[in-house]
């Protein structure tokens, strides 16, 4: 299993936060390559959405489950269909990471843990002479960006401007 967990500061508290981070509808926002969300489910623990996911000449629709909330501080996912992937938004309060001038502070993280060798290769569409092992490989060092955007754009939403944000890695693949 590989896991990539990182996380950031952001100038609110908790309360502030998790809305944010339960939005799944707003995620597409935050990530060029995912396309659409459809829920099925009111947004609590049990609720579907269906995140449509397009890169490169690849389209493929994820299947995530919502299987835990803690309100404020986490939200848990598992990912349904062609994949062993899972993973978790946590948000804590950090008032001594507020600078100057700004009231309070939340580190957000963002955890997903996969086996990208547990993908169906029948649930791709995969384009003439090219394998599921290629796709893996080009995909694979694009995830962590991928994260990093996301959560530097999700600060962005949370506090109604972009600026420089400082991640911290906590782990790699």
């Amino acid at each position: 299993m590989d896991r990539i967990l990182l996380s950031t500061v952001v100038y609110r508290p908790p309360e502030e936060v998790f809305p944010y981070v339960q939005s799944f509808a707003d995620y597409p926002r935050y990530t060029e390559h995912l396309t659409d969300v459809r829920a099925h489910g009111d947004g609590g623990v049990g609720t579907v959405y269906d995140l449509r996911l397009s890169w490169w000449k690849l389209s493929y629709t994820a299947r995530s489950k919502v299987t835990g909330i803690e309100s404020p501080e986490s939200l848990e996912w598992h990912l349904q269909n062609h994949l062993d992937a899972r993973g978790e938004w946590r948000v804590e309060a950090e008032p001594s990471a507020a600078p100057p001038g700004k009231e309070t502070a939340s580190r957000i993280y963002f955890e997903a843990v996969y086996d990208p060798h547990s993908a169906d290769p029948s649930a791709i569409s995969l384009p003439r002479f090219v394998s599921l092992d290629w796709v893996i490989g080009k995909v694979k060092p694009r995830l962590l960006d991928e994260a990093k955007g996301v959560v530097r754009r999700l600060v962005a939403d949370i506090e109604g401007e972009p600026r420089e944000v400082e991640l911290t890695i906590h782990e790699l693949p």
